[in-house]
């Protein structure tokens, strides 16, 4: 009798206390949650799925004022206050009356500045060897951050010559997210410390200290600096399977860009504020570098985004582009997870009679945000965007050209992830030659794919549509 009370009580008990945090969480959504369509997805997530739902959404989900988001806020603002007495010169601004490159200045990107030269690389094998090549050339400083370092032949090559360097005299600074790069081993980064490279984290993913585990607001830029007048970003990891060594895969279609001139000043920057975030430290070169000087004529501005931001800028500059088309917008991303107003940005542009163009992969890498996006094709394609599949490997790279003269190279997919929750960072390119260069490479790309039926896709399965539906609730976080 009284073992049954007492099951009687602590059901009770857990009942209450179920009710008490599914509340809570559900405040907490509401409040912080700036999104509709993301409240409503943690909402019915929740509601359904009760403490599994509580569990994701508490891992997953909650960013806004955790403290470590707080804190790079405020380190971010500190730090921007710090190089504010450091401007480009004006002498190398471009000068641009362009009201999208204006827009974006005034949604937190650099200013377009020109003197750059700039080159594109399609192929792992080129990207890496160019990179392998100016950090061999290094004659001051290395600054490498990257999301994904693998521990394997590739990411050994790396070291290897971080250390060359470093044992020549050149200073180092190697910085890596501590979940993508989960497998980089301790014996690797060692030998970087102990040749006197200065090694840090990026968010660790446990912290005892400070009571989180952080899997969300992960570092997924890709930059290199050498010497403050040489910068690499892209879509690129340093890995084997980023050669096409993926027995899965094989080939793996990406893109990194190089440049060289005053637009390096601005990737130096992002590097420089991540590196005093992780390591809670002081950069005071950034006050006193000159500004690289010109290496050729291509205007570049350079846009940074994470969720340390009250404006997302790279999203709000995507969008901004899509609305202000006049006659094609292409985009090639491994992951087409749109919110709904850059879904409706697409959809208006196409119906309007602009060229619009979505290239994807054929074969996914990860099946959730695959079959997640999968759910908005059918309203692109009805409004007449041509979606396209590339077949050839994994198309990994995140492009954006909009009509001759406008194009995004660098780190972000289209996605939620990317465009809210990541830290992320793009070259902004605004010169015909280049955009010329990268419609070549695109047109190539979409000789390698297969095109989307409407009609064929409308006809799919129903297991296969219901799948796509579930997978699409969790598009807040893909």
């Amino acid at each position: 009798m009284y073992l049954a009370i007492s099951w009687q009580e602590l059901t009770g008990w857990l009942a209450l206390a179920d009710f008490l945090i599914v509340s809570l969480t559900l405040l907490s959504i509401l409040s912080l949650k700036k999104e509709s369509i993301s409240a409503t997805a943690w909402c019915m997530t929740v509601l359904f799925m009760n403490i599994f739902g509580v569990i994701l959404y508490w891992t997953f989900g909650y960013q806004s004022l955790q403290r470590p988001l707080r804190r790079k806020k405020q380190h971010a603002e500190a730090f921007r206050k710090r190089v504010a007495t450091n401007p480009v010169p004006a002498a190398v601004q471009a000068g641009f009356g362009d009201d999208l490159a204006q827009l974006a200045i005034r949604l937190g990107a650099s200013p377009v500045v020109s003197g750059n030269r700039v080159d594109f690389y399609h192929e792992g094998a080129t990207a890496f060897e160019a990179m392998l090549a100016a950090i061999r050339g290094a004659q001051k400083q290395v600054q490498i951050e990257f999301f994904i370092f693998r521990a394997d032949e590739s990411g050994t090559a790396f070291i290897d010559a971080l250390v060359e360097r470093l044992r020549a005299g050149v200073q180092v600074r190697f910085l890596y997210d501590a979940v993508g790069s989960w497998g980089l081993h301790r014996k690797l980064l060692k030998r970087l410390s102990e040749a006197g490279g200065k090694v840090s984290p990026f968010l660790t993913l446990l912290n005892p200290l400070r009571r989180r585990i952080q899997i969300n607001l992960r570092n997924h830029r890709k930059i290199l600096i050498v010497d403050d007048c040489i910068g690499f970003t892209g879509g690129f990891n340093i890995g084997d399977e980023y050669l096409g060594k993926h027995a899965f895969f094989g080939h793996w279609r990406d893109m990194f860009v190089r440049v060289e001139g005053p637009a390096v000043h601005w990737m130096q920057r992002v590097f420089l504020e991540d590196w005093d975030f992780a390591t809670e430290s002081h950069s005071p070169e950034v006050e006193t570098n000159p500004t690289p000087e010109a290496k050729g004529d291509v205007p570049v501005q350079v846009a940074w985004s994470g969720p340390d931001q009250d404006i997302r800028t790279i999203r709000e500059t995507y969008f901004a582009a899509i609305m202000r088309a006049e006659k094609r917008v292409w985009i090639a991303t491994p992951y087409f997870v749109p919110d709904a107003g850059l879904l409706d940005a697409l959809c208006l542009a196409a119906r309007s009679g602009r060229d619009v163009r979505l290239l994807l992969p054929f074969r996914p890498d990860k099946w959730l945000p695959f079959l997640a996006g999968r759910f908005y094709w059918s309203e692109a394609l009805a409004a007449g965007v041509k979606l396209y599949q590339y077949t050839r490997g994994f198309l990994h790279l995140k492009l954006m050209i909009v009509d001759d003269g406008w194009a995004s190279v660098g780190s972000a997919n289209f996605d939620n992830r990317s465009l809210l929750l990541n830290f992320e960072m793009t070259c902004l390119i605004q010169a015909k030659e280049s955009v010329d260069n990268l419609e070549t490479a695109f047109l190539h790309d979409l000789s390698q794919s297969i095109r989307v039926n409407a009609v064929e896709y409308a006809g799919r399965g129903f297991v296969g549509r219901m799948t796509e539906n579930a997978c699409r609730l969790m598009s807040p976080v893909l």
